[in-house]
């Protein structure tokens, strides 16, 4: 007849399955962890985008208060350096600057900066277009603005 075996000789291997588990379930978090940090980084990112249009965007506008008499002049669809007033076609020049654009893609002639005047209570609609780096197509920010004549 065979001797029985003690209770601690049945145990032998269940602590080295039980820190293998351990290291399993601290490996996911920690991968759920950096999962969760490259989100984050890309969240961030857009807000300051967003954030940086929307600045882009009202800068022009408080130009437009400032100059109410010649409010027409400054539509333009698309504004480049070429149409519009001296006042937009500085504001795509500093906005296209090279290194001076906090938006990318903004140089790209299909993310050209719009201006368009509504024909009622003097309604201003300004996008601006950015192209965020691994994006299948351009963002935009879109302002609106009743602008009163002097």
């Amino acid at each position: 007849m065979k001797p029985e075996k003690s209770p601690a000789s049945r145990q032998k291997g269940v602590m080295l399955l039980e820190a293998l588990i351990a290291i399993l379930i601290f490996s996911m978090g920690i991968l759920a962890l950096v999962g969760m940090q490259a989100n984050t980084i890309n969240y961030v990112s857009d807000a300051k985008y967003r954030a940086d249009a929307s600045f882009i965007a009202n800068k022009i506008i408080g130009e437009m208060w400032v100059n109410r008499a010649n409010l027409a002049t400054y539509a333009c669809n698309p504004c480049t350096t070429s149409n519009g007033n001296a006042g937009t076609q500085a504001w795509v020049t500093q906005m296209q600057a090279a290194g001076n654009t906090p938006l990318p893609g903004v140089t790209n002639l299909a993310n050209q900066p719009r201006i368009v005047m509504g024909a009622v209570n003097n309604q201003v609609t300004v996008t601006v277009f950015w192209l965020p780096p691994k994006s299948s197509g351009p963002h935009s920010h879109t302002a609106i603005a009743y602008v009163n004549n002097p």
